[in-house]
């Protein structure tokens, strides 16, 4: 497993996904969600910022299924696939993940082809607190 890199705009992400939340960063003036985490609001400009608590459900806007794999340490499960989620209360924010049958699975635990675009989904986090989704 890859571990995510952090930076101070991004840290606090993964420190929510640690204890199973999954939270964006909103702009602490205007309200505006957005991801990635950076430093100030590209709406209004503001250098204020809070994290927002998401419901954790959305659908599947994009999938993939790599061939080859480009990571070493994921040939191993291939094939697999990689799905882009849109948030369903963020619905501007697109998260990258992978479509497994329960937290913490292997990436192969589902038919690579299973994704389909629209399919509702929700998260769950696997080790390390990283952003898994699984069908709804």
């Amino acid at each position: 497993m890859l571990n995510p890199v952090t930076d101070t705009d991004g840290a606090p992400f993964w420190e929510y996904a640690a204890r199973g939340e999954l939270r964006v960063q909103a702009c602490g003036d205007c309200h505006e969600p957005r991801f990635p985490p950076r430093p100030c609001c590209p709406r209004c400009q503001s250098f204020a910022s809070e994290w927002r608590l998401t419901s954790g459900r959305g659908r599947i806007w994009s999938y993939v299924v790599p061939h080859p794999p480009l990571l070493p340490d994921y040939a191993e499960q291939a094939p697999y696939n990689v799905v882009v989620v849109e948030l369903e209360d963020c619905p501007r924010i697109r998260l990258a993940g992978n479509l497994v049958a329960h937290a913490g699975a292997p990436l192969n635990s589902l038919d690579p082809h299973s994704p389909r675009i629209g399919a509702r989904v929700h998260v769950v986090f696997g080790d390390g607190g990283l952003p898994q989704w699984v069908p709804a």
